[in-house]
């Protein structure tokens, strides 16, 4: 099959993009890459006395629950009573969202929020498989606009396997997860939430 001259220059801006940070409000949370070994795939809960966003992360060790905003640990089961399974691949939550259970979208399927009620979307592209890119986009993104101004290239996994990318249901996280880390960045929240 051949590639079409449009697809070729796509490839092409894809492969000439630099890994950068996001435009404000976009900020990264804590010192960037939390480490999670075996990461398997993580879901978003939110947290009942706050309301903020909080990741549940799933990983061959077990699960932790981190805070979005700050990136802090707030809670871990070394031994959960049961993974990912049903039709949405949800889980019990842990720590405060107990009495939860959480999507999760990662190797096994499942996907996150992809876009926001105000305009972002995220895109995960493969100029050279297997190592995925996640961009971050406003308006018609990479198809119109140039990097840096619609769209930014704000992760590259070329160190591990891609697992997820995406947004909380609120659309004030964004998440990269591969096989060995998470990254997250948070902004305040938009416009009538």
């Amino acid at each position: 099959m051949a590639v079409t001259v449009f697809q070729q220059q796509l490839r092409d801006r894809f492969l000439a993009a630099t890994v950068t940070a996001p435009p404000s409000p976009w900020q990264p949370v804590g010192p960037g890459m939390i480490p999670v070994g075996g990461l398997l795939g993580i879901g978003f809960a939110t947290d009942p006395a706050t309301g903020g966003d909080l990741v549940l992360v799933v990983s061959g060790s077990g699960h932790g629950l981190f805070d979005a905003t700050t990136g802090e640990r707030l809670a871990r089961e070394y031994d959960p009573d049961e993974e990912p399974d049903g039709p949405d691949l949800a889980c019990p939550g842990i720590g405060p969202v107990a009495d939860v259970r959480v999507p999760v979208a990662g190797l096994h399927g499942g996907g996150l929020h992809t876009g926001t009620d105000d305009g972002w979307h995220v895109e995960v592209v493969v100029p050279e498989w297997p190592n995925e890119r996640v961009l971050l986009c406003t308006g018609r993104g990479p198809y119109e606009g140039a990097h840096g101004e619609t769209w930014w290239q704000v992760f590259h996994s070329s160190w591990s396997t891609f697992r997820a990318a995406g947004f909380s249901p609120s659309g004030r996280t964004m998440a990269v997860a591969t096989s060995s880390d998470l990254t997250l960045w948070t902004r305040p929240g938009p416009p009538g939430r």
